[in-house]
Formats: C-alpha cells, sequence, structure tokens
C-alpha cells in the first residue's frame, strides 16, 4: 500500500491546494539582489517576532545554522561550545569544522536531559596556549522534542554575555517549545546573538529557514550566503508559504503535542518504553524485545510510515499538522497486536517516561538507530 501519512518526521508535511494559492499572490524580484517584497515580509516579520533587527530567509535550517555560527567565528583558533546531540554538531555535516575552521567542545548534561549553567561553564575554554577558546555557546530548543527550560536558557545567556562569549540558538524547532511552554519568540530571541528557526519541519512550509540577528550580522550572513552558492533568485513564492505556515499552522501545535502525548501513554500502557520525556511533538520509543519492523510492517499495510532502521528495536516517531487522530488509533491497535504475540506487558518501574516533569535520566542513551535511515 501507497504511504498516506509519514510520521518519521515532522519535515513531512505536504504543500495544501490552499498553499498553492497563497504562492501565487508572491511577489516575483531577484532576492539575490535584495529585491523581493514577499522575502522582505517574512524577514520582517520574523526579525520582529524574535525581536532581533534583521532576518536572512535561507533554504535549510543547516544553511542558517552555519551562517549564524560562521558569523561570530572570525579568528581561528576557536571552539563552539554545544550539547553532545546537538544538530549543528551531529547532523550537519562538520560543518563547523568545514565553514568556520573551529573545534566543538560537545558536552554531555550532568542531569542527563539538558545543559545547565555549570555544565557550560565547567566547559568554556580560555586556553590561548594549546587550546581552542569557546567563542559561541550554541544551544538547541528543542533537542529531540525536549524541551530546554527558559530560566536555565537565561542562566546561559548570563553567563557567556558576561564572557564575552556569542550566544547562538539553534531554534529549527524553537515554535514548539514557544507553543508548548507559553515563553514567547520574543523572551527566547533576546537571550541570543544569533538565533535559526526552520520553516518546513511542524510549522508545516515547503521549504526554507530563517536567521535573525542584528543588521550588520545580517549584512554579513547575507554576503557568506552569496559565497556558499544559497543565494537564490525568485524567492518569494516560497516566503509567502512561510509565512502563511507560521501564521495559520504554529496555533495548532498544542493540538498536535496532545495528540503525540496521547500515542506515548498508549505505548507505554502496553509496555513499551520511551526513551526520553514526550514533551512535544517526539517520541522516542523502545519497541523491545520486539523490533520496529514488527511494527512498521503492518502499519505500512494501513498507509502509514515510521522509521525504521533494520534490526532497531528503536524509532523516533514525529507527528505534526496533517496527521489525523486516526493515525494514532490505528498505530495503537498494531502494538496491541505485537505487544499481545510477544507477551510484552508493562513494568511498574522508572523506565517509561511520560511526563514533561520526568526526572528520567536515560536520555544519554544513543539514540541513532531511532532516526529516519537512507
Amino acid at each position: 500500500m501507497s504511504v498516506k501519512y509519514d510520521i518519521t518526521s515532522d519535515t513531512a508535511t505536504q504543500p495544501t491546494d490552499e498553499l498553492f494559492e497563497v504562492m501565487k499572490t508572491a511577489s516575483r524580484g531577484d532576492d539575490v539582489f535584495n529585491a523581493d517584497a514577499s522575502v522582505h515580509e517574512l524577514e520582517a516579520y520574523m526579525a520582529d517576532l524574535l525581536g532581533h533587527e534583521a532576518a536572512l530567509f535561507c533554504a535549510s535550517g543547516t544553511a542558517s545554522n552555519q551562517l549564524g555560527l560562521r558569523c561570530w567565528l572570525l579568528h581561528p583558533p576557536q571552539s563552539v561550545l554545544c550539547d553532545y546531540r546537538a544538530h549543528v554538531h551531529v547532523h550537519e555535516c562538520g560543518g563547523i569544522a568545514y565553514h568556520s575552521q573551529a573545534a566543538v567542545s560537545a558536552v554531555i548534561p550532568s542531569n542527563g536531559m539538558y545543559l545547565t549553567k555549570e555544565d557550560v561553564e565547567a566547559n568554556i575554554s580560555t586556553d590561548t596556549l594549546t587550546g581552542a577558546p569557546t567563542k559561541v555557546i550554541s544551544l538547541e530548543n528543542t533537542l529531540n522534542g525536549t524541551i530546554l527550560p527558559y530560566e536555565e536558557i537565561k542562566r546561559i545567556s548570563e553567563l557567556g554575555r558576561a564572557r564575552g562569549i556569542k550566544m547562538h540558538m539553534d531554534g529549527a524547532r524553537l515554535f514548539e517549545a514557544s507553543q508548548a511552554t507559553g515563553v514567547s519568540m520574543k523572551e527566547y530571541g533576546q537571550c541570543f546573538d544569533s538565533v535559526s528557526v526552520c520553516l518546513s519541519k511542524g510549522v508545516g512550509a515547503p521549504i526554507g529557514s530563517i536567521l535573525v540577528s542584528d543588521k550588520r550580522t545580517i549584512e554579513h550572513a547575507r554576503h557568506l550566503r552569496k559565497l556558499m552558492g544559497g543565494g537564490w533568485r525568485q524567492a518569494g513564492m516560497l516566503a509567502k508559504a512561510a509565512l502563511h505556515c507560521v501564521q495559520t499552522i504554529v496555533p495548532s501545535m498544542p493540538a498536535t503535542h496532545k495528540q503525540t502525548k496521547r500515542l506515548a501513554d498508549g505505548l507505554v500502557a502496553l509496555g513499551f518504553k520511551l526513551l526520553v520525556p514526550c514533551q512535544t511533538n517526539m517520541a522516542f520509543v523502545d519497541f523491545s524485545p520486539a523490533r520496529v519492523a514488527d511494527v512498521a510492517a503492518p502499519l505500512l499495510e494501513h498507509g502509514i510510515k515510521i522509521s525504521n532502521t533494520p534490526g532497531s528495536s528503536m524509532c523516533r516517531i514525529v507527528l505534526h499538522y496533517q496527521i489525523p487522530a486516526s493515525v494514532i488509533d490505528q498505530f495503537l491497535a498494531v502494538a496491541a497486536d505485537v505487544a499481545k504475540a510477544q507477551k510484552i506487558s508493562r513494568q511498574d518501574d522508572d523506565s517509561a517516561i511520560c511526563s514533561p516533569a520526568s526526572s528520567g535520566n536515560n536520555s544519554t542513551v544513543d539514540l541513532s538507530a531511532a532516526y529516519p535511515s537512507m
């Protein structure tokens, strides 16, 4: 059966007929020459939303992250301090080393969940003899669907700025964190010198990401974008679509979070385990002693696709606004059949993490096998 619902990632959203109609209303200027009105409208909207002076529309979150970091990483030897699971470190093809000639200080959170001020302070490098001094602290929110507490962000930001270190936020799913916590995008944004926000994940745009910062830095980033081959011509139709999605789809995120929590709770009730707390639109599930394939095959018969790394028992499930409640119902029905066939039942221990308030510390488990594979 063909795939009708893809829950491997929230990048799997598909443009609707309504969105194509919105795109028809876009301006048709040349963004390489900074001459497209729809791009300008999106950039101004996002800069204001995050409390910054200016913004740059880019093709991907990797592009906006790497441009933001490159703007601060000017004089090697230098390094970026980040969580050891950070996208900028693990999933951007070694871009920090390639583009910025910088090392990475990848820190394991002492609480097993998220970086604290104390974690960061203990790992800042000031070694100008044989080391690579820390020039940027890069935080990610959300990370694997979990939320970095706002109060901790403020503490780390205050530390970084007191030490003269630039603050960058990989906010690929920052809208998810904002909708879940009620902390405004501007409140988050003001803790950082640069912020990258993806528009093609849960936001639902076909393509694109935004980098925000001060005007001078964005001018520099625009120049670097051209250097790296990232200039695009008539990008107005994509900007128009992205702005429409920000304004209409982002408010629906809490409903998606509720659906994700329902799925997570249901799987735990059947005896499967969550590897990290389910706080937004992601659930990392361990189906052992079953394998993901035991669940993926019957789901596919119902047109539902999940990540299925060969031989793995771990799976990352990501919901978005185009996933109806019926998919959750069908998933739980299939999972119940698998649990019954393999005599799996819930164990009353601390291994099942469902609550956002969970203090479970097993998020340092290697989750690479849970991600989509080629």
